[in-house]
């Protein structure tokens, strides 16, 4: 099976180099330059290890790994050029595997990916995808613990609303009209008014997205009905 490492580094030719080294050690890697996208990719791409950076603009290393930690067992090395010891214990205790400060050898690097791979991969930790859990760009929906979280952070939704957003995430790019959520929500076959639907996506809205206004999940599809694209 091949293995893959999310290289996180706001600087492009540091993910490039290291990048060029685990490739001819033959696994996939994947680049990501902030926080944010590194959550993302995370949440689309399955990854077996990530190599983190501390110091980066906007989300910092130690506040993408506490988020990442909330969802995510997999090995964690970070990577940074703060070498003193209290770095190092801060990067731990949030949640590191290891800590490599640069610059680094590559050949080293190498080392404590296979190691930590190693470990992983041996001790029966590897993630395996939970039936339960339906994941789509950084929205997760938890059917058994009833729970939503966007980016590892956890959102607050009504029965109501949970069981709409549900039948959405369930059915990607499939389009339903107010009265299919109706029936299928409600178990009811009474037609409801467009407007009661409408405030419930609404409200998910609110809470899910970033800019509401400008929705990433749910669409709209004008005259027919509401979908989540995949």
């Amino acid at each position: 099976m091949e293995l893959t490492v999310l290289v996180v580094d706001d600087d492009k030719e540091i993910t490039r180099s290291t990048g060029i080294f685990l490739k001819a050690e033959g696994y996939r890697v994947l680049e990501a330059h902030s926080g944010l996208e590194a959550l993302d990719m995370l949440m689309s791409e399955t990854v077996h290890l990530v190599l983190l950076d501390i110091m980066m603009p906007g989300l910092d290393g130690i506040s993408t790994l506490m988020k990442m930690r909330k969802s995510k067992n997999i090995p964690v090395i970070i990577i940074s050029a703060k070498s003193e010891g209290a770095d190092k214990i801060l990067g731990l205790t949030a949640g590191a595997d290891d800590y490599v400060t640069k610059p680094f050898d590559p050949p080293e690097l190498v080392a404590r990916v296979k190691s930590q791979l190693r470990r992983y991969t041996m001790l029966g930790a590897m993630e395996k995808p939970s039936e339960t859990v339906i994941e789509i760009r950084g929205l997760a929906l938890d059917t058994a613990a009833k729970t939503v979280t966007r980016d590892g952070d956890e959102v607050h939704l009504t029965p109501i609303e949970f069981k709409i957003l549900e039948l959405l995430m369930r059915n990607p790019n499939r389009v339903f009209s107010a009265d299919d959520i109706y029936r299928r929500v409600w178990n009811e076959e009474i037609a409801v008014s467009d407007n009661t639907i409408a405030v419930h996506v609404r409200h998910i809205r609110e809470k899910t997205e970033i800019n509401p206004k400008q929705p990433q999940y749910i669409k709209v599809i004008w005259g027919i009905g509401y979908c989540i694209k995949k």
